[in-house]
């Protein structure tokens, strides 16, 4: 039996980091709440590691009402107050108005994935390259929508952050070359 190979970060000891490379990382999404979802953590992980977010994953969806958009738009100083007390999740007051406030700029633009899988015309944009050391950070692409993500006042949506969302719900394929599951989403 062969070992599977994955991506270096696929490969790691923590089984969380190993499901997500395997069975969402890379995977193209259009569904609105798990992309909302994702944005979100993205933004939450500014500062920290992604193992720590993923294992706050199931909080972060009790707190923020199963990613109910409309809901969260809602949200009062009250609901703000709750969350900064939740150990659940990162405690972070900017971070936590900025799914508020995302959530309502969602709510203007109409339709996340269609703002999102315009800027990549449909169709995931599938890197190659060798070895993760080769992968950037953020690109003229992330850049762009973290501009026009700014411009409609959405708040942690800097270029590394959204390059990192790209590759989360698949606009961006990179898992590198030889990766068992580069191709396994039909790419």
């Amino acid at each position: 039996m062969s070992e599977i190979i994955r991506c270096p970060w696929g490969d790691a000891t923590d089984e969380l980091m190993r499901e997500y490379h395997d069975a969402q990382w890379g995977k193209p999404c259009r569904d609105e709440r798990t992309l909302f979802e994702m944005l979100t953590l993205e933004g939450a992980q500014a500062g920290l590691s992604w193992s720590c977010i993923l294992r706050k994953r199931e909080n972060y969806r009790d707190a923020f009402d199963d990613w109910d958009i409309a809901r969260i738009a809602a949200y009062d100083e009250r609901k703000v107050a709750e969350l900064l007390q939740n150990s659940g999740i990162v405690r972070n007051k900017l971070k936590v108005n900025a799914a508020i406030v995302n959530a309502q700029a969602v709510l203007e633009l109409g339709s996340l994935s269609d703002f999102i899988w315009k800027y990549v015309g449909g169709k995931p944009i599938v890197n190659h390259w060798r070895e993760q050391a080769e992968m950037p950070v953020t690109s003229p692409l992330s850049d762009r929508i973290s501009k026009d993500m700014k411009r409609l006042g959405f708040k942690f949506v800097g270029s590394t952050i959204v390059y990192s969302y790209l590759q989360s719900i698949g606009a961006v394929n990179d898992h590198i070359d030889g990766c068992a599951f580069k191709n396994q989403f039909g790419i």
